[in-house]
């Protein structure tokens, strides 16, 4: 299988590179690609020619959205519209990683495939209009929602809280906001069995399970045996430049379907801790 993977040093990227060992892989960085560049893009998949293409590089910094609309838009939306034309052009498929935040969070239950897009963010509302674009150019795209991303070799919120945990004798985390913990190791090996299962249309890939990020972080202190206490507060007490939606669980039924199951959160972080360096 040839794969085309843009976003390969990111924090799924990485895991995606190793997943995808074995394969003939063309793995672009951000600056190696930049999505904006529609020329650039039509290039490397030309060169490439590949079997698939996976789009997971996206400006994902959701309060950094909020003041660069622009350039949000410009990324997460017109670049992943260059990707498609490009793939369509060079008869590709593609597999484009979308985000729990196309939803507002008013449903109280797992939000299924099918569900409206009402996103309530700037990040969340380039990723819904990207997806209704690539729908429209592709078909039978590939789009993976997927949610709380953490994982090895960059920024998430399990490495936030063992620092501060480390340092400091309680730290306080927002409780009224409830989502599925997603392991980039156990999302990867995911996206690579939907690629070989030849998948289209929408699906949700989460790690089983979910919890408020409080909950969250309350495992991960308990699991690396730290002594922080950790106090529960309001979204209202912790105040973003972006709206999060206070629901977000995604259904794994469409995942299930395809006969795909990924692992409990608690288990994904018992594994993603093991790798963790000593802490000071």
């Amino acid at each position: 299988m040839r794969v085309t993977l843009f976003g390969a040093t990111g924090l799924l990227g990485q895991d995606l590179v190793h997943a995808l060992h074995g394969e003939q892989l063309t793995a672009l960085s951000s600056q190696d690609a930049d999505l904006r560049d529609r020329v650039r893009v039509n290039r490397i998949v030309s060169d490439s020619q590949p079997d698939w293409i996976i789009l997971s590089s996206a400006y994902t910094d959701v309060d950094g959205c909020e003041s660069n609309r622009d350039h949000a838009l410009a990324v997460n939306c017109e670049g992943a519209v260059h990707v498609a034309q490009a793939a369509r052009h060079a008869k590709a498929r593609l597999l484009f990683l979308s985000t729990d935040y196309v939803f507002d969070g008013t449903k109280g239950a797992p939000y299924e495939t099918d569900d409206p897009r009402n996103p309530i963010n700037v990040y969340g509302q380039t990723k819904a209009r990207a997806e209704v674009r690539l729908l429209d150019l592709l078909p039978e795209v590939c789009i993976v929602r997927t949610s709380w991303l953490f994982g090895q070799g960059g920024k998430c919120f399990p490495a936030t809280i063992l620092k501060l945990a480390s340092t400091r004798p309680e730290i306080f985390v927002v409780n009224d906001q409830r989502g599925s913990p997603t392991f980039t190791l156990d999302l990867a090996s995911a996206l690579v069995e939907l690629c070989r299962n030849q998948a289209r249309g929408i699906v949700h890939a989460t790690n089983r399970g979910e919890c408020t990020w409080y909950d969250f972080a309350k495992e991960i202190v308990r699991q690396a045996g730290l002594p922080a206490e950790v106090k529960p507060v309001t979204t209202a007490e912790f105040p973003r430049p972006a709206r999060r939606p206070a629901y977000s669980v995604l259904s794994p039924k469409s995942l299930q379907a395809r006969g795909i199951q990924m692992p409990d959160w608690k288990d994904a972080l018992r594994r993603y801790l093991a790798d963790v360096p000593a802490l000071p």
